[in-house]
């Protein structure tokens, strides 16, 4: 298998709303926040769903190096009720390899509600479920050694079993890649997260102000500094500025595509790593692989949802 994802199996709810909604619950536009079963169900009340899809930041990425063609598998945790058979049928319609045995568990399968507001910006409330109980005993490592890459989101980190399953990912891949995925995860396991991409994974995605919070910076000239010195291949996403790729003392940029009607930028930075990530398999140079994330997230804004 080329590549193999292993992140959050969320269910993604996506729903219109005006900001007023977002001041009114308390919610930071354009962030996730983790709410427990109670809460999700509160704001699911008050919403009109538009549409429903097997999500979660690193299935997004596969579901789109699948359409490119690519050998790709998925391993999450779900439960054996009615949105977990929803979720593995969304991924193996897709053509996606579920590398995951459902069972009965005591906590429903994850959720997500998307909020997306008249500037397309969206703004996420994760109610985890049984995704986040992901522990070491679901990482099969003959699947991981059978993978050329294993790409992993920051999402899934965290402490206790889902830290170990994380863990045992990367200690099993011939090669890690990582999208650090949020600010707020960022600034929630900074240090952990510098141990990771100083110490343990190959390949970087992240976005600028992702970025600058890692390494406690304000300056983008740090960051091409700090990656330099890290002799990895670090992508970071700019929006209107584009993306730019380091790989050892080789600075790659490319310039974000013009024109775009934006309707919700769900996918965006999922879909960029899928076509960054499509380039690298196939040994595409850095500046193709970065014009093919570049032209997977402008397609990808101009619709609903986080599928192509």
């Amino acid at each position: 298998m080329k590549i193999l994802g292993i992140g959050n199996a969320i269910v993604d709810v996506i729903c219109k709303v005006n900001d007023q909604y977002l001041i009114n619950n308390s919610l930071t536009k354009s962030t996730m926040k983790l709410v427990d079963e109670n809460e999700f169900k509160k704001l699911l009340s008050t919403l009109k769903i538009e549409e429903t899809v097997s999500g979660g930041s690193v299935a997004n990425s596969i579901v789109g190096l699948s359409q490119l063609g690519n050998n790709v598998g998925f391993i999450g945790k779900i439960n054996a009720d009615d949105l977990g058979q929803k979720y593995e049928d969304g991924l193996k319609k897709e053509n996606v390899e579920y590398l995951y045995k459902k069972k009965e568990e005591l906590v429903p399968t994850g959720s997500c509600l998307i909020l997306i507001t008249p500037d397309s910006e969206r703004t996420m409330c994760t109610y985890l479920g049984t995704a986040g109980k992901i522990n070491e005993s679901d990482i099969d490592q003959k699947i991981i050694k059978n993978s050329e890459i294993t790409f992993l989101e920051g999402y899934l980190w965290d402490e206790g079993e889902p830290k170990k399953a994380f863990d045992k990912a990367i200690k099993n891949s011939n090669k890690v890649a990582l999208s650090l995925s949020d600010l707020f995860c960022v600034e929630r396991h900074k240090k952990h997260f510098l141990e990771l991409v100083k110490n343990k994974i190959d390949i970087l995605f992240a976005n600028e102000q992702e970025f600058l919070s890692l390494i406690n910076s304000n300056s983008f000239d740090e960051i091409v500094s700090f990656s330099k010195n890290l002799k990895k291949n670090i992508i970071i996403t700019r929006g209107k500025n584009g993306a730019v790729a380091i790989s050892n003392n080789e600075v790659v940029e490319c310039p974000a595509k013009q024109n775009l009607k934006i309707k919700d930028l769900t996918g965006a930075g999922d879909l960029f790593a899928a076509g960054y990530l499509h380039g690298y398999i196939n040994e595409f140079s850095i500046s193709k692989s970065l014009e093919k994330g570049t032209e997977l997230s402008s397609e990808i804004i101009q619709k609903l949802g986080a599928r192509i």
